[in-house]
């Protein structure tokens, strides 16, 4: 006897539905500073809100030359499977970096990573279960936020002032919460530009080995300085040697197209994260790998990052010089040493995401600073980026927003 015929009606009404997304895809955010860059990238606007390095001070002909030597060299190598870790140049390049900046460091200490952002949710993998307590600054970067909450931790935050988070504070949380980890950045933080005074510094470090806990410092910004004494990194403290992960990156120093950072860390760490990397990518782009190394041996970095410390320099005056004008009266905000990034706090009543409504209408943009914090964020704060335009366009930039702040 034949078989019944089944139509394609049929069998698509009989299809069971897939299963359901994990927790954590759905239960973490994209980030809000995505979709605003999303809405300025129409002609005409000046945003203060990315953290965008300029691209008019990219050393492109350098780079070029440099990829041009990495074929040259061995295209062969340039082209092929790497180790996880990284190539020995680019490793070696890096270790000297940080020695020169006084932390004794060998090639081997470094794991390349895919921008700092991949060492930090490597890290993540490696230390983080479900339900582990993670302590930050309050606020801080959107995106370490996203990826403790893909980890599924628990995020809480250390109190702090405008030199940056509290250590008796600090210490008070490690009693009671028993973190796995802090996470932090010590040096013009994202969002607010501030810097950890030394001081505090050392008694992190203290704390931390005290109490027993792993640190995170996190520092794309520190090759940025405009003013002000250089601080070492928190790695460098006594009591800190044995359990900082030092997260670094290229992306603002030379291109954030090439993603490129490395992480220097314990051994034991470093070990784990060279495991998750393996499950992760295998291993960071030879090629443009070989190029940074080729780029780092043929040219002055240390020229090429003052010269862009001056233009930096010089757009961040413009945009302090003319907040005054532009924020509504009793409006306050910072004076970062260095970095990207200024953080304001409008008078009582006002909201920063009322206000950038406003501004896009009148083509300028600006980062409400409530999506960085975590628990109750102060809707009055904002975060404004003055990297990426002239200070011609900066003032510019200004006037529009002191008239979209207009009754």
């Amino acid at each position: 006897m034949p078989a019944a015929a089944v139509s394609p009606s049929d069998s698509h009404s009989a299809a069971a539905p897939p299963p359901a997304f994990a927790s954590r895809a759905t239960s973490v955010g994209g980030s809000p500073v995505r979709e605003i860059l999303a809405l300025t990238e129409r002609p005409g606007v000046i945003s203060f809100a990315g953290g965008l390095p300029a691209p008019e001070l990219f050393d492109a002909e350098g780079l070029r030359a440099a990829y041009d030597t990495a074929f040259t060299v061995s295209a062969r190598r340039a082209l092929q499977y790497s180790t996880t870790e990284g190539v020995p140049e680019l490793r070696e390049a890096v270790a000297r970096r940080a020695t020169a900046r006084g932390l004794a460091t060998g090639a081997d200490d470094v794991l390349v990573t895919s921008g700092s952002q991949q060492a930090l949710t490597l890290l993540t993998s490696a230390l983080v279960e479900p339900g582990d307590v993670v302590l930050v600054e309050n606020p801080t970067y959107l995106a370490a936020l996203q990826c403790f909450g893909m980890a599924g931790a628990r995020v809480v935050a250390v109190p702090c002032d405008a030199e940056g988070l509290i250590p008796e504070a600090l210490e008070e949380l490690v009693a009671r919460e028993r973190p796995k980890l802090l996470y932090t950045i010590p040096t013009f933080q994202n969002p607010t530009g501030r810097t950890l005074p030394v001081a505090r510094r050392a008694a992190v470090a203290q704390i931390a080995a005290r109490r027993g806990l792993w640190l995170i410092e996190d520092d794309p910004y520190g090759d940025l300085r405009y003013e002000g004494a250089e601080v070492p990194w928190l790695a460098a403290h006594p009591g800190a040697e044995d359990r900082t992960a030092l997260l670094g990156s290229f992306s603002k120093i030379m291109a954030p197209g090439l993603r490129l950072g490395w992480l220097r860390a314990p051994a034991a760490l470093r070990r784990a994260a060279v495991i998750a990397k393996q499950a992760a990518d295998l291993h960071t782009s030879t090629v443009d790998q070989l190029a940074a190394a080729h780029y780092l041996a043929a040219v002055d970095l240390e020229g090429h990052v003052a010269t862009v410390r001056s233009a930096y320099r010089a757009r961040r005056d413009a945009l302090l010089a003319g907040l005054a004008g532009a924020l509504p009266e009793g409006s306050e905000w910072n004076r970062p040493e260095g970095g990207m990034f200024v953080w304001a706090r409008l008078p009582a009543a006002h909201d920063a995401t009322v206000l950038l409504k406003a501004a896009l209408a009148h083509d300028v943009a600006f980062v409400p600073g409530a999506p960085f914090y975590t628990g109750a964020p102060d809707p009055r704060t904002l975060r404004l980026s003055f990297t990426t335009h002239t200070p011609q366009e900066i003032t510019q930039g200004l006037t529009r927003l002191e008239r979209a702040g207009r009754p």
